[in-house]
């Protein structure tokens, strides 16, 4: 096995780890929030706050990248989003509550950034679309089978529960960081790649960077799915599907596992499409079809529709976790992986702040119907501009006649 290929495999193992300790909290986070007696716009600034983290640290994380290493910042990440969780397990108040999850935030920050970093580390544009896929494939599906297992949990053990298991989940994603992922921060030196980057500050890579017309569109779309995963998906979603369909937190949480398990099968193939299409060809419909999901559970008049629409989300936000990350790593001059891959995560993360409050607070004033509604409008027309401004940054060379 190359190189390349062993640090993919491990990254695959600490992300499947961490993610399924997340995605276990996920059906009970928002009624663990209202269990301390907060509005819909609290419960929303309960989800905020680990994106608020995740914001500030995303610069930081490439930061130290950089300077100490891939390897270094994951086990850190890994370490504070232990505290974090545990913590969040045992908050006696709703503030308390909160300072503990902008502190698992911050852990998952620096787990999530760098792990991009290490995945343009080892990818080339060629490649690029299916190696990502097969990390983001997982990535998905830990996170999506999460809830099933944390909705169990929940229901016999207290909503606390899943804190306790994503606690126990960071520090094994730890020692697989510090015991198995090997270092990529030269792998880039060894093949050129780094030949710009002593020659300008991180500052100006990401000033650089964010002057491109392509690069600022894809950084607009993680945006709005950011938005309308955590707005949408972990704040108003399990609100809705209880309200409306009433549906217990298990219930909920399989019908997520069913979604994320379409996206990890849909995965290679839409990384496959993406290196031989071309990014747009993926990110395009894939901003739709993301929209419409949204839609779909607005007016899910059963289980079986709210399952119908989990599905559809699970394949979109497969795309959408895949296409743009190749994007953006595309857009990278030489040297510059860590400014671009963090960069674009700070953007991202700004959506995961955005979104719960945005979205809870739409829910407060006018329901949840009209909040989905919303969020399904500003991910399509993202869309919309990306399709019509942002230049393709890879398509396969058609072969040669010899």
């Amino acid at each position: 096995m190359s190189r390349e290929n062993r640090v993919l495999l491990w990254m695959c193992v600490l992300v499947a780890v961490n993610q399924l300790g997340f995605g276990a909290m996920i059906p009970s986070l928002p009624l663990y929030a209202q269990s301390f007696g907060v509005p819909a716009s609290a419960v929303g600034m309960a989800v905020a706050v680990y994106g608020l983290a995740r914001f500030f640290t995303a610069v930081p994380s490439g930061q130290l990248s950089d300077r100490l290493g891939r390897r270094p910042t994951l086990a850190i990440g890994g370490i504070i989003s232990a505290i974090g969780n545990l913590w969040c397990a045992v908050a006696g108040s709703f503030p308390e509550f909160i300072i503990a999850r902008f502190v698992a935030g911050a852990g998952a920050g620096l787990i999530v950034t760098t792990g991009q970093i290490v995945l343009a580390d080892i990818t080339t544009p060629e490649r690029r679309g299916r190696m990502l896929s097969l990390y983001q494939g997982t990535f998905i599906f830990a996170v999506g089978i999460g809830p099933f297992p944390g909705g169990l949990l929940a229901e016999h053990y207290g909503l606390a529960a899943p804190f306790w298991a994503y606690g126990v989940a960071a520090l094994l994603a730890t020692a697989v960081a510090w015991f198995a992922v090997s270092e990529t921060r030269d792998m880039g030196k060894n093949a050129g790649t780094q030949a710009m980057g002593p020659k300008l500050s991180f500052i100006d890579q990401t000033r650089l960077l964010t002057s491109k017309m392509g690069f600022a569109l894809i950084s607009v779309i993680v945006f709005m799915g950011a938005i309308v995963r955590t707005g949408g998906l972990f704040t108003v979603i399990p609100i809705l599907a209880k309200d409306r369909l009433d549906l217990s937190v298990a219930a909920i949480g399989f019908a997520l596992m069913l979604g994320s398990v379409s996206g990890l099968i849909a995965a290679y193939p839409l990384g496959w499409m993406t290196d031989r299409f071309g990014r747009k060809a993926v990110i395009v419909p894939a901003t739709v079809i993301s929209g419409s999901s949204m839609l779909l559970y607005c007016f899910a008049p059963s289980y079986a529709w709210f399952i119908v629409a989990s599905i559809v989300w699970g394949v979109a936000i497969s795309a959408l976790g895949t296409a743009p990350a190749a994007y953006a790593a595309d857009s990278a001059p030489p040297g510059m992986n860590a400014a671009a891959m963090s960069t674009f995560r700070m953007i991202a993360d700004a959506g995961y702040v955005a979104g719960p409050l945005l979205l809870g607070l739409i829910v407060d004033l006018f329901g949840a119907v009209a909040a989905l509604a919303f969020a399904a409008f500003l991910v399509m027309m993202s869309g919309v501009a990306f399709g019509v401004y942002a230049p393709e940054t890879y398509k396969r060379k058609a072969p040669t006649a010899s």
